[in-house]
């Protein structure tokens, strides 16, 4: 691994971390923002793909990766995430699945006025389903990623991390 950026989050650092923690299928609906990540996830052997047609249908395709002896990871950003309360609901908390959601937080801002209510929404969403999370904008902030995959595998349940600046060191 590279020697960690302090103003970005690098697509190889992520990928780093979903190896580190025994990843073995990613699943998300394919977007412009994670377009470096993708291309490096693609070309990494030890993942399997797993695209979606709507964001709701990630919950209960990693639950069903789950209960199948596999550690999925959950890509998806925060409307997506909105929209797919429901399927949160019972697939990801209803059976316990410990999976970890990479949450792009479009419209995130540390230094101003939020202007998107996507980012107004998205933490009080979290909240009212009593999921954890953690922030990560650069490589620095890479090891909360090890704390949310610890943190799913001790309670049996989805924690998130919540990717600031929409994915900004994806788009190179």
């Amino acid at each position: 691994m590279t020697q960690a950026n302090e103003t970005s989050l690098s697509p190889e650092t992520v990928l780093g971390e979903i190896k580190k923690h025994g990843v073995t299928h990613v699943v998300w609906l394919p977007d412009s923002e994670t377009n470096w990540l993708y291309l490096l996830m693609k070309a990494e052997p030890s993942l399997t793909l797993v695209a979606v047609s709507r964001e709701g249908l990630a919950f209960s395709a990693a639950a069903g990766l789950h209960v199948g002896g596999k550690t999925p990871v959950i890509l998806i950003q925060n409307t997506g995430l909105m929209e797919s309360g429901d399927s949160l609901r019972g697939w990801g908390l209803g059976l316990n699945i410990p999976v970890v959601l990479m949450v792009g937080y479009r419209g995130w801002t540390r230094h101003g006025v939020t202007q998107d209510t996507a980012a107004v929404y998205t933490e009080r969403f979290l909240n009212a389903f009593g999921i954890n999370y953690y922030l990560i904008e650069s490589d620095a902030d890479a090891p909360r990623i090890a704390v949310a995959f610890e943190e799913a595998r001790k309670t049996k349940r989805p924690v998130a991390v919540l990717v600031g600046d929409e994915y900004h060191g994806f788009n190179r």
